[in-house]
């Protein structure tokens, strides 16, 4: 075992007292270590009850002999962090959590991880410190959050408090109902109740066999999910008797299975960049254009919110993951692939049952052809950009409008609640990339205030930042290369013309190559935001959006591919 170097020999006699220092008994000193790195935290609705899944977790250790140990690592909420300075932290805590991974699993020799995780970055983060080791690791996603009720019509996050907030501008809500929304569009512990991105990399995760099957949508209140935390735990210490590694588990085959079920499902657009991540660290090539072609060949068949009305309570009711699994098996688009259960990912999807057809449908009823997202190119896009297509109405998928440019979210959004955006316009944030934000923002906030305002059938909106697993209508990110990095977003103006067409693929600005180049030429692009600090460092460090925003290996380049 990996963790005998720290506790076999005479020599490591201090090391053993440092340990018995901590409370053990001597008869778990000679057990696997297992390391549960847990994202408790009380700042985040996802990560509260996670005491008592820890809880769950220890005694399943305990009970196939393993010896388990806590820590920590940190938890932002993307929702709570959103539209100030806050969220520029979101995504560059992604890699410090794999650093820290990374650093507890290496200095104390584990000989396997328990990664207890919910939001956004957190998953991608803790999982891509796990591949780095490579040693035998589950993930426990610790569960969606109920459906809020005000009488009998049911409340999300996004649609009932950050589209709200367009809809009160507008007139549309009193005070009364937006306070009674305030209160109840989130009842319980959990992630949001949507497919945003927290549910989405749950899902996810599940998909590429890293959890056990029905971890992804099991609701954080039941006690179900308390069940899976103790097997988990237990399949941890066989996995580590069985010396089965992550990377034995992240392969080619399980990341395509992930981008299909992210396709099927609909999910965020910022899987985009974890999965390419995940990818990275797995040693696994995967690029921009395979989500593209998987997108094209993978139809959308369950339509969860924010494009759709189900709740993850309802999908998790309808069968869960592994009836999602089933759909794509009988339509011929699911690869075989080892998972974390023991059972392979074809015996999971036959033993799966679909119990609300609605809900997951079949690959030859669905509700589009092609799966949730879409990759974009041309002159404002050379690298790729990414589109949530199954969140758009179908007739904002061609659309042409003049720009309306902004160096920044918080003067788009001014604009936007102050009445300025007129229909047939392009809203365009800029500066707001991975290394030009610096942290590659999400622009949840101005783009729910377009659908608040009823905007969305009129007005797209476009950036090289990105966007929360809740934004729906047309709006593109992870534009490449970013405006800071002299992609052409840098030099559009007001009243640009901008082509948008998803079935074609296209984003286009109506300039000659003539007139770039002049502009070019002419004009300056913004400096550093952030001088000092980590996210200073970590604007020096990341790569593309397009290569998944990861930090570049020393003596890396910026268009450093994955």
């Amino acid at each position: 075992m990996r963790s005998d170097k720290t506790k076999q020999g005479v020599e490591r006699m201090p090391n053993r007292a440092l340990l018995y220092g901590t409370g053990l008994h001597p008869t778990h000193i000679w057990r696997p270590f297992i390391g549960i790195a847990t994202s408790f935290t009380d700042l985040i609705p996802g990560h509260i009850h996670m005491r008592s899944l820890e809880r769950y977790i220890e005694r399943g250790i305990e009970n196939k002999n393993g010896t388990p140990f806590l820590f920590g690592v940190p938890g932002i909420c993307d929702g709570i962090a959103m539209g100030h300075l806050g969220m520029r932290y979101s995504l560059p805590s992604r890699e410090l959590i794999a650093d820290i991974i990374e650093t507890v699993a290496n200095a104390h020799s584990l000989d396997g991880l328990i990664l207890l995780t919910n939001c956004d970055k957190i998953t991608p983060g803790m999982i891509m410190g796990a591949l780095r080791v490579n040693i035998p690791t589950v993930v426990v996603t610790a569960g969606p959050m109920l459906s809020g009720h005000v009488g009998a019509k049911r409340l999300s996050l996004v649609r009932d408090t950050f589209e709200a907030v367009g809809r009160f501008k507008a007139g549309e809500m009193d005070e009364e109902e937006r306070r009674r929304y305030e209160i109840e569009a989130c009842p319980s512990c959990g992630s949001c109740q949507g497919l945003y991105t927290a549910n989405t990399m749950a899902c996810l995760t599940e998909a590429m066999g890293f959890s056990l099957p029905n971890c992804a949508t099991a609701p954080a209140v039941l006690n179900k999910k308390m069940r899976i935390a103790y097997e988990s735990g237990q399949r941890c210490v066989q996995l580590v008797k069985e010396q089965c590694l992550p990377r034995d588990i992240v392969t080619k085959d399980a990341l395509l299975n992930a981008v299909r079920v992210d396709m099927a499902l609909g999910g965020s657009t910022n899987t985009v960049l974890h999965l390419m991540a995940i990818a990275h660290e797995a040693r696994v090539p995967m690029n921009l254009k395979e989500f593209d072609t998987v997108s094209k060949s993978t139809p959308h068949i369950s339509n969860l919110r924010p494009g759709g009305d189900f709740f993850m309570e309802d999908l998790d009711q309808a069968g869960g993951i592994p009836a999602v699994l089933k759909r794509l098996k009988e339509g011929k688009n699911l690869s075989e692939a080892q998972t974390v259960s023991g059972k392979r990912t074809y015996e999971i999807a036959d033993d799966a049952r679909v119990t609300r057809d609605e809900v997951i449908r079949s690959c030859a009823q669905p509700y589009h052809s092609e799966g949730g997202i879409a990759i974009l190119y041309g002159n404002i896009a050379p690298d790729g950009a990414v589109i949530k297509q199954s969140a758009v109405e179908p007739g904002m998928r061609v659309f042409t409008g003049t720009a309306r440019v902004f160096d920044s979210e918080e003067l788009a959004m001014e604009s936007i609640l102050d009445g300025k955006i007129k229909k047939g316009e392009v809203v365009v944030i800029r500066y707001e990339g991975p290394s030009g934000g610096p942290g590659m923002r999400e622009m949840l906030s101005p783009t729910s205030a377009i659908v608040g305002m009823g905007l969305h059938t009129d007005v797209a909106l476009i950036t090289d930042g990105r966007f929360s697993g809740g934004t729906r209508g047309p709006c593109i990110g992870h534009i490449s290369p970013e405006a800071r990095q002299g992609g052409l977003l840098a030099y559009l103006h007001d009243g640009d013309t901008i082509h948008i067409n998803i079935d074609t693929r296209t984003l286009e600005a109506e300039l000659s190559e003539k007139e770039i180049q002049e502009r070019k030429e002419k004009e300056k692009l913004i400096g550093e935001k952030v001088q000092t600090g980590y996210l200073a460092r970590y604007a020096a460090q990341v790569t593309s959006a397009s290569t998944g925003a990861v930090f570049r290996r020393p003596g890396g380049s910026e268009t450093e591919k994955c």
